[in-house]
């Protein structure tokens, strides 16, 4: 015969709880460290929004940032987080395609500034471009490198290869 209640089992350890109050912590770095823009994206209770909104508004390494952030966990503790680990992953997946996309314009530009053979296969790929202005921007890329200028037509170039690739 146990001399545990039934209460008791069910009862998390006291290692487990601390695990989970540092699992909700973490989730709160997750959001404090969000830009404002993406912040608003995340659909939060007005009293975890404003702990948000105030410890992004507090010094880096601070006794009053981590207890703010303790805050925060102990806020999430009444909260259903599941929808806000979704959005965050959400948000991350979307950065990640963002940044995949950035590394493929830029592999385009610097192949066509440096082979005249990439242009006439990214004209392939995408015939909708104009190829006069493509060549013209490609050719004042080179002329910025070679005289040391301001990268102009390299940015231009960019967003041309940007705006083929997003549409």
């Amino acid at each position: 015969m146990s001399t545990h209640t039934d209460h008791e089992l069910e009862r998390p350890s006291k290692t487990q709880r601390k695990q989970a109050m540092a699992e909700l912590q973490a989730l709160g770095e997750a959001l404090v460290d969000l830009p404002a823009d993406r912040l608003k994206k995340v659909a939060l209770p007005d009293e975890l929004r404003t702990a948000v909104l105030e410890a992004q508004r507090m010094p880096r390494q601070d006794e009053a940032k981590r207890r703010q952030m303790q805050y925060i966990g102990k806020i999430m503790r009444n909260e259903d987080t599941a929808p806000i680990i979704e959005k965050l992953k959400q948000l991350k997946g979307s950065s990640t395609a963002a940044t995949a996309l950035l590394h493929r314009i830029e592999r385009y530009r610097t192949e066509m500034i440096a082979n005249d053979a990439a242009i006439t296969q990214f004209l392939a790929d995408f015939p909708a471009v104009d190829a006069q202005p493509l060549r013209a921007l490609v050719r004042n890329a080179r002329k910025e490198a070679e005289q040391v200028k301001p990268p102009k037509a390299y940015r231009e170039l960019f967003q041309l290869i940007k705006t083929a690739l997003e549409t």
